[in-house]
């Protein structure tokens, strides 16, 4: 079946309510591991940190290391004091920024928004809202260092439905949805690429002691990706664009590597499929290969540089569950989901992990 005509319907799922992580297992590596083999019909239960047991000395790990920015802020509106809640998409110029606001009223250009701190109190940044846009709004810019001062961790929404009322410092998210090796100068994603949280630095020396080799890739993720398939159809689906970013370095490792290619998260997988077909012969001097991908993967899929992934588990009729069923089959993958609620494992970001091997 193409995926052009794949009814959005067959990527739902039940899950009890219950199974939704609110906060990530303690160490990273504890979180559980259901391990799977397109090869045969073998399914696996143990721990992110026995990783380095089923890969093997030659394999590469693709991490994408792109950080979260503290996207999430809360203002008022000028003059009437309405509760806007909004969200830092990018940078739309020298002096403008790109966000999503909702708002009980109807915004206008020429508005301002009073931004408030993490606790809630007034702040003196202001931003004022310069035009309309398809993702938001265009507003002024404010201090460089502003989202620091007035940004919470962007949480996924389910997170904080799940979460019911219970309290978690802002500080503690700020240090649970990001992974240890996200490049600070690379702060751009509105989500993490959540696959990577389960890696700690000892898992990681492991890995490197064990002979896997490592690449790291930059895709910043957007707003887009907690955006469900509404349409009738997958192929329907008008997919979200993001930046991505593939080192000299990096293009040089993807053309040596003669093991398999493991990518950690779907981030990870959307960037080296969305690499040209035939990998350039690369120097430092030439730069990345940079770009936008609004690389759509679903069923049927024919993947030219991933041999095996590492993932988290997704929502119903998200792109995220459409990109891993094309790696291990829709109806297979559906059972093992029913296994894995049935074993209650921890679902969706913060949740526990499924490695899918060749």
């Amino acid at each position: 079946m193409s995926q052009h005509v794949l009814p959005t319907e067959m990527l739902d799922y039940e899950l009890p309510p219950r199974l939704i992580a609110v906060r990530p297992a303690e160490p990273r590596d504890s979180a559980r591991l259901l391990v799977l083999r397109r090869s045969d019909e073998r399914v696996e239960h143990v721990h992110v940190r026995d990783l380095p047991a089923f890969l093997r000395a030659g394999d590469t790990l693709v991490f994408n290391t792109s950080a979260v920015a503290p996207a999430r802020f809360r203002g008022r509106r000028a003059g009437t004091g309405a509760r806007i809640e909004g969200l830092f998409v990018e940078e739309a110029g020298p002096d403008r920024w790109l966000v999503m606001l909702r708002c009980n009223g109807r915004l206008r250009a020429g508005d301002r928004v009073e931004l408030l701190d993490r606790a809630g109190a007034a702040t003196e940044h202001t931003l004022a809202l310069v035009a309309s846009h398809p993702e938001g709004w265009i507003v002024t810019r404010p201090a460089p260092a502003v989202l620091e001062h007035v940004g919470l961790t962007p949480l996924p929404p389910y997170i904080l439905k799940a979460r019911d009322g219970r309290m978690f410092a802002d500080d503690l998210d700020r240090n649970w949805y990001q992974t240890v090796y996200a490049d600070p100068r690379r702060r751009r994603s509105v989500a993490a690429p959540t696959a990577g949280l389960h890696f700690t630095p000892e898992l990681l020396d492991r890995l490197e002691a064990a002979g896997v080799g490592r690449i790291d890739v930059t895709l910043h993720i957007g707003p887009g990706t907690f955006r469900p398939i509404t349409a009738a159809t997958v192929g329907q689906h008008a997919m979200h664009s993001e930046q991505f970013e593939v080192s000299p370095e990096a293009i040089a490792a993807l053309r040596e590597t003669a093991g398999r290619i493991v990518a950690v998260g779907s981030t990870a997988v959307r960037t080296l499929e969305s690499l040209p077909p035939d990998l350039p012969d690369t120097s430092p001097r030439q730069g990345p290969i940079q770009g936008d991908t609004n690389l759509m993967i679903a069923p049927p899929y024919e993947f030219r540089r991933v041999d095996a992934m590492l993932t988290n588990f997704h929502l119903p009729r998200s792109t995220l569950l459409a990109l891993v069923a094309a790696l291990v089959g829709l109806e297979r993958l559906k059972a093992v989901y029913e296994e894995a609620a049935r074993r209650e494992y921890r679902f969706y970001s913060y949740g526990d992990a499924m490695l899918i091997l060749p």
